[in-house]
């Protein structure tokens, strides 16, 4: 009987430890690549990769967004970088907190030497705001970007202020008019600050349609913005995202499903395919 609980608990206690050692050894392995990365091209690699991710003990599955703690780190890693040593950034980011976003977006501008931002699959709204502020943009062939209009509460901004428009005064309730207000306020401050964001590099022509097409809520706030059409803006993107980017995401998985919704042999085939031959 004694043998059986010491096993029990050791199997507890291993089910505890196992995944710990776990994620301390995934961390090392992501430091070792950042630091290739960083000597292959001289310069500071920050990673802001945001995914689903997993409390190993309970299970509970947990979304991330831009929020205060990533401004706060990644203003500290500029702080640590030489201002004539390029910052190089990977995105993965559904976006977050307007006032974070704005943060990181302000320091990388403010940087001296060159920012160069990857986005290996999307970073949409506020990961968007931290591309415009960049020198260049790497996007994979199929990654996205996406507006930056405000939303406000649940609603966009733009959204808001339409319903209101179309309504008589006698209609609208006061929460609605402060919404609407709110909205308003909301819409010509990210305006602006996309506008300081842009100015210095592009002229006044080419900042006014990147302004308008990202900020006015033309599409709906998930609509991607795909490689071709960034460059329609005039934001300053290119395909070319090294493979050692790809790596890195790699080491950051999502978290495991009871039943997998995507299946496939994780390896790359040359030449024709899986079924080429000799």
């Amino acid at each position: 009987m004694n043998d059986a609980w010491n096993i029990l608990w050791l199997l507890l206690i291993a089910a505890v430890l196992i995944p710990v050692f776990q994620q301390k050894l995934m961390r090392v392995r992501r430091m070792r690549l950042i630091r290739t990365i960083e000597k292959k091209r001289n310069s500071r690699v920050i990673t802001l990769i945001h995914r689903q991710e997993t409390m190993r003990l309970f299970g509970i599955p947990l979304m991330r967004y831009i929020d205060i703690n990533d401004s706060e780190e990644i203003l500290r890693a500029i702080r640590f970088t030489p201002e004539d040593m390029p910052i190089d950034m990977i995105v993965h980011t559904p976006g977050g907190l307007v006032l974070s976003s704005e943060q990181i977006a302000m320091a990388l501008k403010r940087h001296r030497a060159k920012v160069t931002i990857f986005v290996p699959h999307y970073a949409m709204s506020g990961g968007t705001l931290l591309c415009l502020a960049a020198d260049e943009v790497a996007m994979d062939g199929n990654a996205v970007l996406g507006p930056v209009d405000p939303q406000v509460g649940k609603y966009p901004a733009v959204s808001i202020m339409a319903a209101v428009e179309k309504k008589e005064p006698k209609d609208i309730d006061d929460e609605t008019y402060i919404m609407a207000d709110i909205s308003d306020k909301a819409l010509r401050q990210m305006r602006e600050f996309v506008e300081i964001i842009l100015l210095n590099e592009r002229s006044p022509g080419d900042v006014e349609r990147i302004v308008k097409a990202l900020t006015e809520g033309r599409r709906t706030h998930d609509h991607p913005i795909f490689l071709e059409d960034a460059k329609r803006l005039g934001i300053n993107v290119t395909d070319h995202v090294p493979g050692d980017i790809y790596r890195l995401m790699e080491l950051f998985p999502q978290a495991e499903q009871q039943r997998p919704s995507v299946q496939y042999v994780p390896v790359p085939y040359k030449g024709e395919g899986p079924e080429a031959k000799g």
